[in-house]
């Protein structure tokens, strides 16, 4: 897989036509995250094509450099901790795993989400929580991850399915992040450049 820490992602231009972030309705769940304008109609395109019954659950959209920051700080001290002689770009490397570095990260453009399928009976079993960090989950954080059950296979199959189609990419060691627009999209898609940049700063209330 493509991390975030690699400079291929860094390398990708930036031509950030003002897209506006807007906030999602209750639809989508309690959270009401902020995404961009584009990303939240093809959310609406990825939701219009699940199952009868069947929705997306979006915890988080756009999220602040500051916010950014201590998630990376937190985790890559949790890396130290279990292993005191990792530094530099291997440190950077295995923290992008779970965590993006704030000059490509895909929430801080507001152009990515993370978010699971709910159904009546509260989220479908996707094999491990949102945000469980590889550690924790020996792994099976990872969207092609072996060892889970067939039913969160099927679940997590049935998110791909729906979000790719809508034209979201996924990072692949969080089944639960997708985004559309970003760097990573743009790397992962071919596309000459990132449609959304950084936004911190001009967020709206």
């Amino acid at each position: 897989m493509i991390l975030l820490s690699d400079p291929r992602v860094a390398a990708v231009p930036v031509r950030d036509a003002g897209t506006p972030l807007v906030r999602l309705g209750a639809e989508f769940g309690a959270a009401r995250a902020l995404v961009r304008a584009d990303l939240g109609e093809r959310l609406g395109w990825a939701r219009a094509a699940l199952p009868a019954g069947l929705g997306l659950r979006v915890v988080e959209g756009h999220r602040h450099v500051a916010r950014q920051r201590e998630i990376i700080e937190a985790y890559a001290g949790e890396l130290l901790a279990a292993d005191p002689g990792l530094g530099g770009t291997r440190l950077r490397e295995l923290t992008s795993r779970f965590v993006a570095p704030v000059e490509v990260a895909p929430h801080v453009a507001g152009a990515a989400v993370d978010l699971t399928i709910s159904g009546p009976d509260g989220d479908l079993d996707m094999g491990t929580p949102i945000d469980a960090t590889p550690e924790q989950s020996a792994g099976a954080c990872y969207l092609a991850a072996a060892g889970i059950s067939a039913q969160a296979r099927a679940n997590r199959m049935l998110l791909a399915r729906v979000l790719g189609g809508a034209g979201l990419v996924n990072y692949p060691s969080e089944w639960w992040h997708w985004s559309y627009g970003d760097r990573y999209w743009a790397l992962i898609t071919g596309a000459p450049a990132a449609l959304h940049g950084p936004i911190d700063g001009r967020v709206p209330a």
